[in-house]
Formats: C-alpha cells, sequence, structure tokens
C-alpha cells in the first residue's frame, strides 16, 4: 500500500499538469500532504465518497499517462545511470566525468 502511494504521489508530480485543476488538487491533498478522505471532504464541502471517487479516477487518469508515455519510468531510469556513471568516474578517479555525470543528473531535476 505505501509502495502504491509513493508510486501514486510520483505520477502526480510527473503528470499532475494533465489532470483537471480538481483532480490534481484533491489528489495533492491525498497523496502529497497525507489529508484522509474526510479531511478533504471536509476542507472542500463535499462528501467522502466523491473524495474516493476522485482519487480513484485521477490514480487511473496518471497510471495511464505512464503507460501511455513512459516518462516516470524514462527519468528514474536516466537518473540511475547518470548516478551509477558518477560513481564508476569517481571509483576510476575521473573527477570531469562523475561531475558531467550529476550535472545530467541535476538537469533532468529541473
Amino acid at each position: 500500500m505505501i509502495e502504491k502511494n509513493i508510486e501514486a504521489g510520483y505520477l502526480l508530480d510527473f503528470y499532475g499538469g494533465l489532470l483537471s485543476e480538481r483532480r490534481k488538487n484533491v489528489t495533492d491533498m491525498y497523496y502529497n500532504s497525507d489529508m484522509s478522505l474526510s479531511e478533504i471532504a471536509e476542507e472542500l464541502g463535499i462528501s467522502r465518497q466523491a473524495v474516493r471517487e476522485i482519487i480513484v479516477r485521477a490514480s487511473a487518469e496518471l497510471a495511464m499517462y505512464e503507460e501511455k508515455l513512459g516518462m516516470a519510468e524514462k527519468f528514474r531510469t536516466v537518473k540511475e545511470k547518470a548516478g551509477m556513471a558518477a560513481s564508476l568516474a569517481r571509483e576510476i578517479g575521473n573527477e570531469e566525468i562523475a561531475m558531467l555525470a550529476e550535472g545530467i543528473s541535476e538537469a533532468i531535476e529541473r
């Protein structure tokens, strides 16, 4: 469950701009602000069930974007490989390549 929530929060960070403002806000409250369904419902003046439905639909939409585009997984892979390249470069004593690999990692974070 925790891994699923982390993944949903990660996908929200990646594709949240593609969701409607309402879906994005509710899903952000749930995954990133760690608010309960009841807390969100009270704050927005809607039912707990409505909040749950918004989150379920938004999560499905985010998963669909990732399935179609795969950008979050590509991002993870590039970041991981850049980190590995930096570590390897340091092991062999090439600080210039290590800094270049770290620069790649930092650039994709922006």
